[in-house]
């Protein structure tokens, strides 16, 4: 068995090496199993030192020139040669503890693809009630967050990957057409909740809570329209770290 880790970076250089290094330190999960790894960031089309900063770490580094998630995301994949892909967002660091399950979930035979919960590394007001809620509706509806997904290869060619006409909200589109092509298979998508993802908070604290009401707000009367462009989606575009 071989696992490719796909992570995708624009403008990471703060973050890149610890993520990375939070990845590395939890692979040895996989090791112990006798699986093969490897690691794979995707620059997407960064002006700072994310790319240099990968390579440092051990990464192969690819690169992807339209600034897009979905895209990123899909290049990594292709360039990978693992059984399973793992995405992992680059402000996010996986523990040794979530790996074990997600090789557990793999080795059962009964799964697609899968997430997991999330916690933050700091809370502002509000937002424990928001990751809650999240995490909630993530185990009840089987929805994976984009912060952490791993699926079979195959099942994810099989579904063309990841929209390139989305913006955001990629992973929820992903979830469903996984869950559909996983029915036909009678094989699940599982949402982990023992050992939840830690994640960067920083958008709440880049971004205000008006700016955010404003984007969820635009984003439910264009009914998903905004979606499918850069600008509109600006807290993931716009070069803020």
């Amino acid at each position: 068995m071989k696992v490719s880790v796909v992570v995708p970076a624009f403008n990471e250089q703060k973050l890149i090496q610890q993520t990375l290094r939070a990845i590395k330190e939890s692979l040895k999960s996989f090791h112990d199993l006798g699986w093969k790894t490897e690691l794979i960031v995707c620059d997407n089309n960064s002006t700072d030192a994310t790319a240099a900063l990968a390579r440092e770490e051990g990464a192969r580094v690819v690169f992807e020139p339209i600034n897009q998630i979905s895209r990123a995301r899909n290049a990594g994949a292709a360039a990978a040669t693992g059984n399973w892909l793992i995405f992992v967002d680059a402000d996010s660091q996986p523990s040794g503890e979530l790996f074990r399950e997600v090789a557990s979930a793999i080795s059962s035979g009964r799964y697609i693809a899968g997430g997991c919960t999330v916690q933050l590394d700091t809370y502002t007001r509000g937002s424990r009630v928001l990751v809650k809620a999240w995490n909630t509706l993530s185990r009840v509806a089987r929805l994976m967050a984009g912060s952490f997904i791993f699926c079979e290869r195959t099942a994810f060619e099989a579904i063309g990957g990841f929209s390139r006409e989305l913006y955001a909200k990629e992973e929820i589109d992903l979830s469903r057409d996984l869950k559909r092509f996983g029915r036909n298979r009678r094989k699940k998508l599982i949402i982990l909740h023992r050992h939840p993802l830690l994640t960067s908070s920083r958008k709440m604290q880049l971004y205000s809570r008006a700016e955010l009401l404003g984007f969820f707000m635009r984003n439910a009367f264009s009914l998903g329209r905004d979606l499918k462009s850069a600008k509109d989606c600006f807290p993931w575009y716009d070069g803020r770290r």
